[in-house]
Formats: structure tokens, sequence, C-alpha cells
């Protein structure tokens, strides 16, 4: 029988690095890593846009990627229209079938994501189950909403990992996952901070946006409120209350639409009727700002309050006072510069008059010290990428005590016969 040759293909000198974004916090946290990405010769960098980034109603931050010099490789749209904890749900079905054909287009080494959001939990479902090699940033965190589960089951999904927090690597080891998986340590939204140059112009806060303008010379807030979507329906109270008690204090206000999560219409439904009702002197209201930007105002601000996780990270890096509103990072950690509150008015008041009245805390470097972007860069150059994943811990010592051995299918000895063990505890 003739042989019939193999045809080769040829193989890239490169390693493709597919970079997920979802939404502006996910480009703002990950613009550094992109940069140090695209700057190495051994690394190819794709960037596939999905989620809020290609929205018009969000301000369409895919065009900021492209305005920054970055190559943007696609394009996916996967939202159902609604915010309903339904709709959320649809969307990740949607997603996996979009990001599992522009995978397969795009043919990438590793895919890089970020954080917990549900449509970056479909890039992880689609990637893995495709043999693709997943890096997950912000892994092993706690928090509240449904984005606890999805940053767990991406995490679970993911090859490898860098944690923001030595706390965060260390409850990854607990999951199950390998210590030599993990990476490194710190999150790249420090390095973006550490980063910012010159003063916050007027044009960033007043050029876009309608409402008051801002007296940037003159303390200012800053509120940011996302939906809870495992309180679905009790968002309506909840931002009322907030603006009750920013009313009562009548201090300039810079908010932040909310995302896209489930209750978000009923968020930006209870500001527009406050707007149209009281039509306040002190508050402007902004759908979008660049990453850097985002952070200028952010280091500027008097208080931050709301749920945002970047009041959590990115503010105790400049030691910004936060009010964190409810439940939404519950179980997080955080710097002395965070008072939790419960979302009613007298205690958001309260805790706000504190904090405007304590001032700026020490910087913390909790969430990263400024130089996070190289790491991973780096890592993603010297991983070896693998496909089978299994929990770290059902590992057996050999009987000469390596607990590294093989066995000679070439699979890992795994623990001791359960169902024996089983047998001698009921005796």
């Amino acid at each position: 029988m003739k042989a019939v040759k193999e045809e080769v293909k040829p193989v890239s000198s490169k390693r493709k690095v597919c970079v997920v974004l979802v939404d502006r916090a996910n480009y703002g946290r990950l613009k550094p890593v992109m940069r140090a990405i695209a700057e190495r010769p051994e690394l190819e960098l794709q960037v596939l846009a999905a989620g809020t980034m290609v929205l018009g109603r969000f301000g369409r931050p895919v065009d900021l990627v492209r305005k920054d010099g970055f190559p943007v490789s696609g394009e996916t749209f996967i939202e159902l229209e609604g915010s309903t904890p339904a709709t959320m749900a649809k969307s990740v079905g949607f997603g996996v079938v979009e990001f599992a054909s522009e995978f397969q287009r795009l043919s990438p080494d590793v895919v890089l994501l970020i954080g917990d959001r549900y449509e970056a939990l479909a890039a992880a479902i689609a990637a893995a189950y495709m043999n693709i090699c997943l890096v997950h940033v912000q892994g092993g965190e706690v928090s509240g909403s449904i984005d606890e589960s999805a940053r767990h089951a991406i995490s679970k999904l993911s090859h490898f990992h860098f944690p923001a927090t030595r706390r965060s690597a260390d409850y990854l080891v607990r999951m199950g996952e390998s210590p030599e998986t993990i990476l490194g340590v710190g999150c790249p939204s420090s390095d973006l901070a550490r980063m910012l140059t010159g003063d916050l112009a007027d044009e960033v806060v007043n050029g876009t946006g309608s409402g008051a303008q801002i007296d940037l010379s003159k303390p200012f807030q800053l509120v940011i409120f996302h939906p809870t979507t495992t309180r679905y329906g009790a968002e309506n109270e909840q931002m009322e209350n907030l603006l009750a008690a920013l009313d009562r204090l009548k201090k300039q206000t810079v908010l932040l639409w909310p995302n896209i999560d489930a209750g978000s219409d009923a968020i930006s439904k209870v500001i527009r009727i406050y707007r149209d009702q009281h039509a306040p002197d002190w508050l402007r209201t902004i759908t979008n700002l660049l990453p850097e930007n985002y952070l200028r105002v952010l280091a500027r601000t008097a208080c931050a309050i709301g749920n945002s996780s970047s009041f959590v990270r990115d503010a105790g890096y400049f030691g910004t006072p936060v009010v964190l509103v409810g439940e939404r990072q519950e179980g997080r950690e955080w710097d002395t510069h965070v008072t939790p509150v419960v979302p009613t008015t007298e205690e958001i008041y309260g805790a706000i008059s504190h904090q405007l009245m304590h001032g700026r805390y020490t910087p913390s470097k909790l969430y990263g010290d400024g130089f996070v972007s190289e790491r991973i860069a780096q890592a993603m150059t010297d991983l070896v990428p693998y496909r089978q994943k299994r929990l770290h811990y059902i590992y057996d010592e050999a009987t000469d005590g390596n607990a590294n051995s093989w066995n000679r299918h070439g699979a890992r000895r795994v623990e001791r016969n359960p169902q024996k063990e089983h047998h001698a505890a009921a005796g």
C-alpha cells in the first residue's frame, strides 16, 4: 500500500492571543495588557469585541479601542434587549454560538478573559469546548449577584489564572486549581492608574452627557449604581433611596448610567423620572468615559457612591473615599477607604457625610502595584497550553512519596478508591 504523505501546514512563529472585551470596564482593565501583548514580537494580538462594547446606546466603546491603535479582529452582537434575567440567560446562549464562530475564524492559540460578566462566561464555554487554552484574569474573588457564580464557572473552565489578590489566588487553589496554573497576582487596572498624567480637563466631564455643569475646581461626587441580578425587582427602591440621599446633600455629582444587566432599565427609568421631576442643578449624567478619563474622575472625586467594583479596586489605589451601597460587592476584599451601607436613604446619607468630612485615605496596593501588565504578557509568552483539566487535589501520592508520578497510561494517579473508603468508614 502506498503511503499517503500528510500535508504539513506552515506554523506561525507568533502565538495568537485573543483578548475578549465585553464592556467598557473590561477595556479599561485590559488596555495596558493589550499594549504589552502588542509590543511583544513573540505574540500576535487579536481583539474580539462583544456585549455593550459594540452597542450604540453605550457609546460603542469598540471605537475607542480602534482610536487607541488596537486592531479589532471582530465585532459580535449577542445582547438580547430587555434587561431581564431571561434575556441575560438567552444572551449567554447567543454568545456561545457567536464566540464559537469567531474562534473558529480567528483560530487563536490562547483566549484571554477578565472578570465575571455573563458575556465572558459565554466566551469561556465556547473556548473550552473548542480545546482553546483559556487564561482568566481576576478569578477567585468573592462578590454578590450572579457575578459570583459566573466568575467561578469561568475559573473552572480556564487553564491558567492571573488573580488580582493573594487571597484570590489561595481561593483558586482551594477550588481545585493547580498552583502551577496561577501565573501571577495583581489587577492590570493598577497599571493604568499608575501611568495617569495631567490634570482633569473640564471637557472630560462637561463635554459629554447632559445636565448641570460641574465645577472641577470644587469637590464633586461620582455615582455608579448597577443592578444586583439576584435582587431583581428591588433595584427601583434602592435607586430611589440613593437619589433621595443625594438630593438631601445637593453636592455637585457626576452619575454614570448603569450597565446592561437585568434591572438596568428600571434603574435608568428612576433616574430619568427624578431628573424630569426635580431638575437638579447639581447632577450631570454621562454614558461613557475613556478608561484613562474615568480613572482621572475617580482619582479626583471627593466621594465615590454606588456599587461598582472599580470603587473597591481602583479607588483604593488613589485613596478615594467610597460609600459602597448594597450587596453587589459583598464579600470582596477592600481597604479602609470603603464604607459599606445597606441601601436606605438614611444609611447612604450618613455614610456620604462621614466620608466627605474624612477626606482622602492612604493609597492602597491591595489590587496591584501598577506593574502587572508586563507580567501577564510575559506569562502569555511562557505558558505551555494544555487541554484536560482535573481537580488538583485528587492526585494521590505514589508509593515512593512522589505526588507527581504518572501511571503507565500517561495519566496521573488519582486518590484512593472512594468506594472502598466509604465501606471502611461505614464499618
